[in-house]
């Protein structure tokens, strides 16, 4: 009964969060931390969790492809992973072989348009981890409605490193010059870059850091981040809602952001103009003071007679009611 009630519950909260996202982000990336301690927890070994967390990957690529997400980057091995023992190693990168090419033979992945990249350092991987990696990549290269990297052996700083380096090179070497180096440039140089700046990271297992992940497209984007509690293997659609709803709130503070701004402009602009106008005025009363009586003399056809050489009138002028102005004749 407990588990029943349990169930019903989630999914309204799972509904109304939902209801809730109307901004949903183009490029989601994902540390998948925990892996080992839900492993640990449980007294099973690390390739266990390994296991249990790339069943939770193939669901978040379903929210994704229900929710619209275009591009999902995975941090699936990092540089730093390499000093882990051999006998967690060896059965991860069976894992991520297995993964790998189940996912390109796997119809619904062809259904969806998902496209798989690797950015990072491959060459640096297995040779069998390099063949499943090109395999991947060869099978879904004609899909174009979903982007999925998978960052291996990747780390942000040499990531950066390894680009500033390929510039310098190339600036050594006369094919570039150092006044052309621009954003482009640089982006060129990178991994296997994806296709998107990120819009939001999330971490998994209650590490709020972003440990050195895709600091170019990520940070220079100022992108929203979701830090959360459960292992990887338990993260669950709510919180994954949960995430893009931090992505949502972030965008709403920024457009209340830059409207507040575009108001705060117009009104120091209008001010400044206001300001102007008043001073051209002052200074073109203390330039050009104006004597009515002059003003009304220069006045072609005034009240006070004709213009040199012309007639006199006839009439005198009229006051805005019609009567005349003129004095009445006396009478003899």
């Amino acid at each position: 009964m407990l588990d029943r009630l349990r169930d019903l519950t989630q999914r309204a909260y799972l509904r109304h969060l939902r209801r809730e996202i109307e901004d949903v982000p183009t490029h989601v990336a994902i540390i998948q931390d925990g892996n080992r301690r839900y492993a640990r927890e449980r007294g099973e070994d690390a390739p266990d969790g390994h296991r249990a967390g790339a069943d939770t990957t193939e669901r978040v690529l379903d929210w994704c492809a229900d929710l619209g997400v275009a591009e999902l980057t995975l941090y699936a091995f990092s540089t730093e992973n390499f000093e882990r023992p051999d006998e967690e190693l060896e059965p991860l990168f069976d894992l991520l072989e297995d993964k790998l090419r189940d996912f390109a033979d796997a119809d619904r992945v062809h259904e969806q348009g998902v496209r798989v990249r690797a950015i990072g350092d491959v060459d640096r991987l297995p040779a069998h981890v390099r063949d499943a990696v090109e395999y991947a990549e060869r099978r879904t290269a004609d899909n174009d409605r979903f982007t999925l990297n998978v960052a291996l052996a990747y780390g942000g700083r040499t990531e950066l490193l390894d680009a500033a380096t390929a510039i310098a090179r190339d600036v050594d070497d006369d094919d570039l010059d150092p006044d052309d180096v621009d954003v482009e440039t640089v982006e060129d140089r990178l991994y296997d870059r994806p296709v998107r700046d990120v819009d939001l990271i999330v971490r998994t297992g209650g590490d709020e850091r972003t440990s050195n992940f895709l600091p170019w497209h990520a940070n220079g984007n100022e992108a929203a981040v979701y830090f959360c509690a459960p292992y990887w293997p338990e993260f669950s659609e709510v919180e994954f809602l949960r995430a893009i709803r931090t992505y949502q709130s972030r965008e709403e503070s920024w457009r209340r952001a830059r409207a507040e701004r575009a108001v705060a402009l117009v009104r120091a602009v209008a001010e400044v103009e206001i300001a102007e106008a008043h001073a051209v005025a002052r200074r073109l009363r203390a330039r050009l003071p104006i004597d009515a009586d002059a003003l009304a003399a220069a006045l072609p056809g005034d009240a006070e007679g004709p213009d040199e050489g012309g007639p006199a009138p006839e009439t005198a002028a009229r006051t805005p009611t019609g009567e005349s102005d003129a004095e009445p004749e006396s009478a003899d």
